[in-house]
């Protein structure tokens, strides 16, 4: 792999830089000089740099002064400092200590300066090398990232697929389910993974109901209350069907199928959970599948006016529901209406 590499020689002697040019070029390599230290510095805030090199003796800026300053634009760019033989020696440490990697000294060795360029473009090519190398590594681990997860949320929709054909609900509810849920994350201020997560674990919320029968579960009429004893099974179902998953997002379902019927004020099931003792995701769920379960028709009901079921989920603010997820909710609501609007309802 060829490197062309972005050398500068700062310099206020012109001869100097002549020479340095000229050295640099004999070993195939083109310089960029200045004699202004703050024409270079201009020049290294916009452009990147290999390696500089630097005279100590300049006016207005010495070259202590100007590596600190190279160094605090670009960390990691190698400094040659070029000092004077008769240079006190807190000259060099006062250097070492600003930054500077090398030293040549006064007149030039050109064999000298030749090897330690060489020595130090090396370097930075190989430097070179394994960034734009970890940079591909890691480009290429984030492609097969996306590929894993875009099975993972394929299969989870899979998975929430299951229960609807039991229950006569059809694909678009737990659609409205997760984008409903999604919505109220973004609003109460959930970390983007966590929303594109609720997104797709939401539609797993009621997988147990595979696990009960179709006559509770397809029942037109109100359920007795030995039937809706077994219909709160459910819940204890999904978990136990997706906790020992090695996949996150399954196991973040279990989570959601087990308490998405809990209620904020502790009257839910099947554990009586309270506040936030419910996690944050199965919260914000059983309001995003209340209220599709509300303005959509069931065997047993009519589906509700949208108005009608707004005003429910208010009234239920802080009994049922996470106040801050009505809140959310609220704070959405036309985002609300467009996944109402645009997804079916039975």
């Amino acid at each position: 792999m060829d490197f062309i590499f972005n050398i500068i020689a700062v310099d206020d002697n012109k001869v100097n830089l002549m020479l340095i040019e000229h050295l640099a070029g004999a070993i195939g390599h083109k310089v960029k000089s200045f004699s202004s230290p703050l024409e270079a510095l201009e020049y290294t805030r916009n452009n990147e740099i290999d390696v500089a090199l630097v005279d100590y003796m300049m006016p207005g800026m010495n070259g202590i002064e100007l590596t600190k300053t190279i160094k605090s634009i670009q960390p990691d760019v190698p400094i040659i400092m070029i000092t004077a033989v008769n240079d006190d020696n807190t000259v060099k440490i006062g250097a070492f200590e600003s930054g500077a990697t090398e030293f040549l000294t006064k007149p030039i060795d050109t064999t000298e300066f030749k090897a330690r360029l060489n020595n130090i473009l090396t370097i930075r090519k190989y430097r070179k090398m394994l960034s734009e190398r970890a940079l591909h590594l890691q480009s290429e681990v984030e492609k097969a990232t996306e590929v894993i997860r875009a099975r993972e949320f394929e299969a989870l929709a899979l998975l929430g697929r299951v229960a609807e054909y039991r229950d006569e609900e059809t694909g678009e509810h737990i659609l409205r389910v997760g984008n409903y849920a999604r919505i109220i994350a973004e609003g109460m201020g959930c970390e983007p993974d966590f929303c594109e997560q609720v997104l797709h674990t939401a539609p797993l919320h009621d997988i147990g109901k595979i696990a009960v029968s179709d006559t509770i579960l397809n029942k037109p009429g109100k359920l007795t209350d030995e039937e809706f004893v077994i219909m709160k099974k459910h819940t204890v179902f999904g978990c136990d069907i997706l906790k020992n998953a090695d996949s996150p997002y399954i196991r973040g379902g279990a989570a959601i199928a087990r308490y998405h019927h809990e209620k904020y004020d502790g009257t839910g099931y099947p554990e009586g959970l309270k506040g936030e003792d419910i996690p944050l995701d199965a919260r914000i769920v059983a309001l995003a599948d209340v209220f599709d379960a509300l303005t959509s028709k069931r065997p047993y009901k009519k589906a509700w006016a949208f108005e009608d079921a707004v005003a429910y989920i208010l009234d239920a603010k802080g009994t049922h529901f996470d106040p801050k997820a009505v809140d959310s909710f609220m704070e959405g609501i036309d985002r609300i209406v467009e996944i109402y609007n645009n997804h079916n309802h039975i």
